[in-house]
């Protein structure tokens, strides 16, 4: 056991002395694969579908006027006159028909198979080879296990 310095001559002698060096090196660890994959799947949709159709519907009228009367709209009927020239004793117009048009809108159900996709990732990992040298981690780890027990 050392005793402590005095002024006289020392009667010491330092036997062992421990002295510690940290570095740092680079080590193989694991290694990450990612990857995505689209995978399909169906799946029925259901929605209406619209479709316009329109009705011609022929009106007599038979009525003496003055002009040619304009195209107009009463509700959803769109009204467009046909006139005709007659001769008599004198010309004049004669509304001889209107054709009412009216729009008919019909909704119906429609079903129908679609494809959706969807990706996903796959993560794959590596452990290293330990006759490659891929071992300098685990037995770094043992080496620092056994420092922090003893």
């Amino acid at each position: 056991m050392p005793s402590a310095p005095s002024d006289g001559p020392c009667d010491s002698l330092l036997l062992h002395e421990e002295a510690i060096v940290v570095t740092r090196r680079r080590v193989v660890g694991d290694t990450v694969r990612i990857e995505t994959v689209t995978r399909e799947h169906q799946q029925q949709i259901e929605t209406s579908l619209v479709q316009e159709r329109v009705e011609i519907e022929h009106v007599p009228v038979g009525r003496m006027i003055e002009r040619a009367p304009e195209i107009r709209t009463e509700g959803d009927v769109t009204i467009i006159p046909v006139v005709e020239e007659v001769l008599v004793v004198e010309r004049r117009l004669v509304l001889k028909e209107e054709i009412h048009m009216r729009r008919v809108r019909v909704s119906e159900p429609h079903q129908q198979m679609v494809t959706l996709r969807r990706q996903e990732a796959v993560v794959t990992r590596f452990h290293p080879d330990p006759d490659q040298g891929g071992c300098e981690a685990s037995l770094l780890s043992q080496i620092v296990e056994e420092k922090a027990h003893d």
